[in-house]
């Protein structure tokens, strides 16, 4: 005769959702685009996209605020441009609306992921005001 044991599957269906939603968490996760307190202190990275946005004088057409002059409103464009899409526009231009291509400028490709970054929390709403602080 075998012994007889009483196991309860609870336990173990626990342990098994635990893993699996341990390992779908990790699926797809991506460092942190930006981080933002108090709607202006920025992380360094994003810190740096808005240096890089001053220096390559983008103002000039997207207004202080990027809200738009002569080129479009990047605070909406970036509610549905795609990440590659924003890279491609940036290095090639859109020269028959009168965008510049930066693809020959080291500052802005060497900071293409922190220029997003600043962008995508404006435009996300997160970074609330233009001119951001770093934060300490």
């Amino acid at each position: 005769m075998r012994p007889s044991f009483s196991i309860s599957p609870l336990p173990i269906i626990a342990l098994a959702t635990a893993a699996l939603i341990g390992v779908a968490g990790n699926v797809g996760a991506e460092e942190k685009l930006y981080t933002v307190v108090d709607g202006y202190k920025v992380d360094a990275k994003t810190m740096q996209g808005f240096r890089t946005w001053r220096q390559a004088a983008c103002d000039r057409c997207h207004g202080a605020n990027q809200e738009g002059l002569v080129g479009p409103s990047l605070v909406n464009s970036l509610k549905t441009l795609t990440k590659e899409e924003f890279v491609k526009t940036v290095r090639d231009g859109r020269l028959d609306k009168g965008m510049q291509s930066f693809g020959s400028s080291p500052a802005v490709m060497e900071n293409m992921d922190n220029l997003y970054a600043y962008l995508k929390g404006r435009s996300d709403g997160a970074i609330t005001r233009a001119k951001v602080e770093e934060l300490k």
